[in-house]
């Protein structure tokens, strides 16, 4: 067998990156995505590609935020391996999937070549989540009307809000960040992420409820990709009474009075109380996504 060649690509062989199947739909799935080109690598043996990864980041971003686009031939394993082993970024990978995909033989045959592939590279699941969206044809999610929302410029409020949300989360990005570097770290990441989002810093909002307790926050924002929910939280004492889904009905309505067609969503697959959320809003899962970190080895 020859030998396997790794190689980053530029706009002058960016047409490379085409050549190797998709039976996943990653290129629908990032149809308003943008990959640079030099951010791009592909394995190839005896000139044809048989592995190829494009790492992602913000228009501003100086460095990848995640691999979000993650191919391996059947059988080509070990190249695939070897593309994510030796490329200069070490960040996540997201393997973006049909909805459903474990009853389709086809998805999920590329679904296990492309982990084995992973696993060898020394990554591990992290994750998995349901990635909703929501259009007009599924109309606007009813108001409860049982909370008031209010913007805060104060980022410490923020901060604090967050702190006691992850106190009881099931989020596994939230637990990884506890568990590396406490609550501080969790809503630390949180901030950072909301205001990477190209979208304005006034559109985050707490709500209370009518006796004037906080019952949480929202923030509705757009990503390099569009309008989204960026985030939904209950603080702890205030759980067991749907607030999730208020919250998210009034993003909806926020992001909607802003002029979206639609919005993006969001929750991992073990979250099931958002999942319901998501659904009573009538939100669809549209993809599935793995979320594999970098080993210890990694």
């Amino acid at each position: 067998m020859a030998d396997t060649v790794i190689r980053a690509l530029d706009a002058s062989d960016a047409h490379l990156f085409d050549t190797l199947p998709d039976p996943l739909g990653a290129r629908a799935a990032h149809a308003r995505n943008t990959h640079r080109p030099e951010w791009k690598r592909v394995a190839l043996r005896d000139g044809v590609v048989v592995a190829r990864g494009a790492w992602w980041g913000g228009a501003d971003d100086e460095t990848p935020v995640n691999i979000n686009w993650f191919d391996v031939a059947e059988g080509e394993e070990e190249a695939g391996a070897e593309l994510l082993r030796t490329a200069p970024f070490q960040v996540e990978l997201e393997i973006n999937l049909p909805a459903g995909w474990r009853d389709d033989p086809v998805a999920r045959a590329a679904w296990e070549t492309r982990l084995r592939a992973a696993r060898a590279a020394g990554y591990e699941v992290l994750v998995e989540r349901y990635m909703y969206r929501w259009t007009a044809d599924h109309g606007l999610p009813e108001r409860p009307g049982r909370l008031t929302f209010a913007a805060e410029p104060d980022d410490a409020v923020f901060f604090d809000t967050l702190r006691r949300v992850h106190s009881a989360t099931l989020d596994a990005h939230a637990l990884r960040a506890i568990a590396e570097g406490g609550l501080d770290q969790a809503a630390r990441e949180e901030l950072e992420f909301f205001h990477w989002c190209p979208s304005p810093r006034e559109w985050w909002q707490v709500a209370y409820t009518p006796d004037g307790d906080l019952a949480g926050l929202h923030i509705p924002a757009h990503n390099p990709s569009g309008p989204c929910v960026g985030f939904i939280g209950v603080v702890p004492e205030q759980r067991g009474r749907g607030y999730a889904y208020d919250l998210l009905a009034e993003c909806t309505h926020f992001l909607v009075e802003r002029g979206a067609t639609f919005v993006a969503g969001a929750t991992d697959r073990g979250n099931v109380a958002m999942a319901a959320a998501f659904a009573k809003a009538g939100y669809p899962v549209v993809r599935e996504r793995v979320n594999l970190v970098p080993g210890s080895g990694g």
